[in-house]
C-alpha cells in the first residue's frame, strides 16, 4: 500500500524533486528520520528552496505531511521554514503534523556536536548528541512541552523551557500522535509517501562507520521512526545520482580526479543545501549501489541527474574493488579496508544531450546503454530519470 523513497548512496541523490513530483500520487508524505542536518531542494514557482525538516509534499496543497517520531526537531529551524513557507502562501494548518515523541535539539547539543564536527565531518547541527540522549534516556520529546513540571523535573533550562513554551504558543497545533494518524490512514486505505534523509551509505548500521549519520535512512528506520508495519509498504524506490557524491568525511572509493571533480560539481551544482559545502564527486560506484539494493531491498531504481553527464567523451563505472591483491564485488564492513581498496572501472562511450526528453526510449543510444549497464549489474530497473532542475524533467517508465 504506502511506498518509501530511500537514498542509495552517501545523501544528496535529488530524493526533494522526485518526493515532490511522486506526491500527487499519494495521501500522505512522512519523514521518518534524521533531522536539520538534511535538505530536500526543490524548485517552486521558479524559485529554489530547500527543506530541512518539513516533508516535500507540502507544496501540494491537499497532501498531509508528517514529521515521524524517529526525526530530531531543531525547533528554530522548523519555525524558519513554517514562517517561509507561509511567506509563499502556502496553507497547512489542517495538513502538518508533528509526532509527539519526536525528540527536541537541545542548546547543549549543538556544543557537544562542535567537538566532533572536524573529526566526522558532520553538519554542526546537534544531530548526534540528540540521538544519543535518545538512547541514554536523557532527552525530551514534542509531546513534553505541554508540561512545564516535567520540563523542570528533566533539568530543562529555564531559557529553553521559554524557548519551549513560545514554540507552543505558536505552533502546538501541530503536534499530536502521528502514530495513531499512519494507522488510520491504513485502515482507510489512504497512501503515504515515506521519505528518508541521508542515504543507505550514511546509515549508522550499514554505512562507512563511524563517518555516518546517527539514525537509520535504511527502511528498517521507516518502522522504528513512524510506527508503521513492515507488512504495510509494497514499494521502495532506490535513489541514485547516475554518478557519486559525498560530503563530509569518510571512505569514497570512486572519487574523481580534481579537474573531473571540479567540471561535474559546478555542472551538477554540487553544494550541500545544508550547509553549502561543495561535495566531493565520483563516478558510478556499483559495488556500492548494489550493496545498498541488498539492504533496503529496492524494488525498483530512481537516476538522478542524468544531464550532469552531457557532453562527457566517456564515463567510468567502478564495478569491482582490488584489495589485497584479489578482485572483489562486495562492499566492505570495515572502514580501515578502504585506505588500500583500488576500485576497478569500465570506461563506456558518452552522450551529447539528454535535456528536454521525456521517454526513456527516446534518450541517446550511449546513454541508454549507461543505464542498461547499471540495471543489468544490480539487478532492477530503471522506473524514473531525472534529465534537469525543473519538477518537468522527469522520465517515468
Amino acid at each position: 500500500m504506502h511506498t518509501a523513497l530511500i537514498g542509495l548512496q552517501w545523501g544528496d541523490e535529488g530524493k526533494g524533486k522526485l518526493i515532490d513530483c511522486l506526491s500527487n500520487s499519494f495521501d500522505g508524505v512522512c519523514r521518518y528520520q534524521g533531522g536539520a542536518n538534511a535538505g530536500h531542494t526543490i524548485i517552486f514557482k521558479g524559485n529554489k528552496i530547500s527543506l530541512h525538516l518539513i516533508p516535500g509534499g507540502i507544496f501540494h496543497p491537499d497532501k498531509v505531511c508528517i514529521i515521524g517520531n524517529g526525526t530530531v526537531i531543531d525547533i528554530k529551524q522548523l519555525e524558519r521554514e513554517i514562517k517561509e513557507l507561509r511567506k509563499m502562501s502556502i496553507e497547512f494548518d489542517d495538513r502538518l503534523f508533528i509526532s509527539k515523541r519526536a525528540h527536541i535539539i537541545q542548546p547543549e547539543h549543538f556544543i557537544t556536536e562542535n567537538k566532533i564536527k572536524k573529526e566526522i565531518g558532520t553538519t554542526g547541527r546537534g544531530i548526534g548528541p540528540a540521538y544519543a540522549d535518545k538512547s541514554t534516556r536523557k532527552g525530551i520529546r514534542m509531546g513534553d512541552i505541554f508540561s512545564v513540571k516535567y520540563l523542570k523535573d528533566r533539568g530543562t533550562s529555564k531559557d529553553f523551557i521559554e524557548t519551549l513554551l513560545r514554540f507552543r504558543e505558536d505552533y502546538g497545533h501541530f503536534i499530536t500522535d502521528t502514530v495513531e494518524l499512519i494507522h488510520r490512514f491504513s485502515e482507510e486505505k489512504k497512501k503515504i509517501l515515506f521519505e528518508g534523509a541521508q542515504g543507505v551509505m550514511l546509515d549508522i548500521d550499514f554505512g562507512t562507520y563511524p563517518f555516518v549519520t546517527s539514525s537509520n535512512p535504511s527502511p528498517g528506520g521507516i518502522l522504528s521512526g513512524t510506527g508503521t508495519s513492515p507488512f504495510s509498504i509494497s514499494r521502495i524506490i532506490g535513489v541514485a545520482k547516475t554518478y557519486t557524491t559525498r560530503v563530509g568525511n569518510g571512505p569514497f572509493p570512486s572519487e574523481m580526479n580534481q579537474k573531473m571533480q571540479e567540471r561535474i560539481r559546478e555542472k551538477g551544482r554540487e553544494y550541500g543545501a545544508t550547509t553549502g559545502r561543495p561535495r566531493k564527486c565520483g563516478w558510478m560506484d556499483l559495488v556500492a549501489l548494489k550493496y545498498a539494493i541488498q539492504i533496503t531491498g529496492a524494488t525498483e531504481l530512481a537516476l538522478s541527474k542524468i544531464d550532469t553527464l552531457d557532453g562527457m567523451h566517456q564515463v567510468k563505472i567502478v564495478k569491482e574493488y582490488q584489495l589485497d591483491g584479489k578482485i572483489s564485488d562486495r562492499f566492505p564492513s570495515e572502514v580501515w579496508k578502504f585506505k588500500d581498496i583500488k576500485p576497478i572501472y569500465t570506461s563506456l562511450p558518452g552522450w551529447n544531450n539528454t535535456r528536454g526528453i521525456h521517454k526513456k526510449k527516446e534518450l541517446p543510444k550511449k546513454a541508454l546503454e549507461y543505464i542498461n549497464y547499471i540495471e543489468d549489474f544490480v539487478g532492477i530497473e530503471a522506473s524514473m530519470i531525472s534529465n534537469g532542475q525543473k519538477r518537468g524533467d522527469l522520465i517515468i517508465g
